[in-house]
């Protein structure tokens, strides 16, 4: 069982406690659907602020709802649609503090206001994002995306399908 208090109140130092906490939960689940649960379930308790955390996996061809907290979601989401999209096919993290300005959008919550969504690679293979969602405009800054990212790219390979 654990239990994870989060009681930093700067986000680089937030970000690190919450990176070491997924890394506990899922150093020994080799499922990357409980893994992702669970790292979700984290983000929603220590992260501010939220109104959506979870995962797109990629099948290959598009993004498909993975685990997540919040209000229900699109499922399916192509490369060329929304954040989550542009987060994918670029391979590069998408900081957006208004995504009513960001053309082609996808309004799944229409509360969101701002999003940070961070790709995730294994191998350099793409196994899909962390999407993550506030009714705040720019709630989100860069050192958000500076924790996020690097609690991506440490536990990546806990998150990828085992084949």
């Amino acid at each position: 069982m654990f239990a994870f208090d989060f009681t930093a109140a700067d986000p680089a130092t937030l970000w690190a406690e919450l990176a070491d906490a997924a890394d506990a939960i899922t150093a020994d689940e080799v499922d990357a659907i409980a893994n992702m649960a669970n790292v979700a379930a984290l983000i929603w308790q220590a992260i501010p602020d939220l109104n959506w955390a979870g995962f797109y996996r990629f099948d290959g061809t598009e993004l498909v709802l993975g685990p997540f907290q919040g209000k229900s979601a699109c499922i399916r989401i192509s490369l060329d649609r929304g954040v989550c999209g542009a987060a994918a096919r670029t391979r590069s993290t998408q900081l957006v503090e208004d995504v009513h300005a960001f053309p082609g959008h996808i309004a799944c919550d229409a509360a969101s206001r701002s999003e940070l969504v961070v790709p995730i690679l294994c191998d350099g293979r793409l196994i899909g994002v962390l999407d993550l969602d506030s009714p705040s405009p720019g709630r989100f800054t860069p050192d958000d995306a500076l924790g996020a990212e690097a609690m991506m790219a440490r536990i990546g390979a806990r998150l990828a399908e085992r084949r």
